[in-house]
């Protein structure tokens, strides 16, 4: 697990540590130094941590005009155990959603499992708090759609079908978040 590494891709045009608007303002990071670990496996260093034991993420990109943000996920999703949507909305989405964020896309290929709860408290605050936005949920493992399906969370996170993108690393971050725009445009508004 060490070796899996965020996206870094984007950072000449946004880095997270240096987004004063950014939850992870002022971070610093080492390349050598592993001191975060899930269920005693270290991870790789520039995975940002929001104080839950199995799930951690980074902030790929931000755009403050068209009111998105890009996250990567990492790790095991654990509301039963950890109540880990409490610690991503309190630690990274409220302070986005203050900042006129209310587009979120999530991509989720390195999220290994995930343990539900049917208190969908969170999940139903985020959605709220993004009146004509949106939450995008791209390339989770198909045996966790089942258990977002399984725990109604489909009722907040939009995911499934055609959002799925093999290619994302190749495109530009405006280019997903339009893409994405429209396809839910059509599937919200039809």
């Amino acid at each position: 697990m060490q070796n899996i590494e965020p996206s870094f891709q984007w950072e000449n045009k946004y880095n997270a540590s240096q987004d004063h608007k950014s939850p992870f303002y002022g971070r610093k990071y080492s390349e050598t130094i592993y001191e975060h670990d899930i269920y005693g496996y270290y991870i790789h260093p520039l995975w940002d941590e929001i104080e839950s034991e199995t799930l951690y993420l980074k902030i790929l990109f931000t755009d403050y005009q068209l009111k998105f943000s890009i996250i990567e996920l990492f790790g095991e999703w654990n509301d039963t155990l950890h109540n880990d949507i409490m610690f991503f909305k309190r630690k990274v989405i409220d302070l986005l959603v203050e900042q006129g964020i209310k587009h979120f896309i999530l991509f989720g290929e390195n999220i290994f499992n995930f343990h539900g709860t049917f208190e969908d408290d969170y999940y139903a605050e985020w959605f709220e708090e993004v009146e004509n936005g949106w939450i995008a949920a791209l390339n989770f493992p198909e045996f966790v759609e089942k258990e977002w399906t399984k725990y109604h969370l489909d009722y907040y996170i939009n995911f499934g079908g055609n959002l799925y993108l093999e290619n994302w690393r190749t495109l530009q971050p405006e280019q997903i978040f339009k893409g994405i725009d429209l396809l839910l445009s059509r599937r919200l508004n039809p």
